[in-house]
């Protein structure tokens, strides 16, 4: 069963409470702390990963950047390419697998927000997807992404039943931790109401997602197998130093020269 399509329609509903502006905020202030001091060609190219319906990557193309914007679901996608010709932009899309990138050119920083992340089951995917960035980042480019920490997956919200309703959609969420592998299922059932059927007629529609928790130090190992260089991480929450509550990390990485 196929993950962010019905649900792609409603994911801006639902997610109407997250803050993408302080998203947007965090990336920003990382890159213009650790970035490329240089000024070439590609200084401007920002790789966005798993960039889902474009809201932080039209953020970024608000501010004059040259965004790219990665993600596997064609019906994101068409979300995020109607937002852009709303507002505008000249971002280009592209539905690519980010294990297995295939770009015109590198560019100065990559990121991903949003736990796309944590959509890597293995620690072999996750070391597939940093060589690619690797591969695609200008010497001394940076990557920064947010994940999902273990913690928050087994000991805050696995095996919980999550539910929401609103005027035109509503979900139930439902968590299935497995302790051995480290991976949530979340079986989720959407009710969406379509205009053109009778009214108060609501579709049902069922997705399957899954997500793997890890822990700072399988992060840490994975960017140095793929050959980056380990910059700083931050609790995304609380903007201080990570704990063992930690529920989400913000981290950069770095290709340095020569490497």
């Amino acid at each position: 069963m196929e993950s962010y399509t019905n649900f792609a329609e409603v994911y801006d509903t639902f997610m109407d409470q997250t803050s993408y502006e302080e998203w947007a905020d965090r990336v920003l202030l990382m890159m213009k702390k650790y970035g490329r001091k240089k000024k070439e060609e590609g200084d401007r190219l920002v790789v966005d990963l798993g960039c889902g319906t474009g809201k932080v990557t039209e953020m970024l193309a608000d501010l004059d950047y040259q965004m790219i914007g990665v993600d596997l679901s064609v019906d994101m996608l068409g979300i995020a390419q109607n937002r852009k010709m709303e507002l505008g932009h000249d971002t280009l899309y592209v539905c690519q697998d980010m294990r297995n990138l295939e770009l015109g050119s590198q560019a100065g920083t990559f990121i991903s927000v949003g736990d796309s992340i944590n959509y890597l089951l293995s620690k072999e995917d996750l070391v597939r997807m940093f060589a690619g960035v690797r591969e695609y980042l200008l010497e001394d480019g940076i990557f920064v992404f947010d994940f999902k920490t273990l913690h928050l997956y087994r000991d805050v919200i696995g095996d919980r039943t999550i539910a929401e309703d609103r005027e035109d959609c509503a979900f139930i969420w439902d968590n299935w931790f497995d302790g051995e592998k480290h991976i949530n299922e979340y079986d989720l059932t959407l009710f969406i109401h379509e205009p053109e059927d009778q009214p108060g007629i609501f579709r049902r529609y069922e997705e399957v997602h899954y997500q793997r928790g890890y822990t700072l130090e399988e992060m840490k190992e994975a960017v140095k197998k793929a050959g980056l260089v380990w910059v700083t991480e931050t609790d995304t929450d609380t903007d201080e130093p990570v704990t063992d509550q930690t529920e989400r990390i913000l981290a950069v990485v770095r290709k340095e020269t020569g490497r």
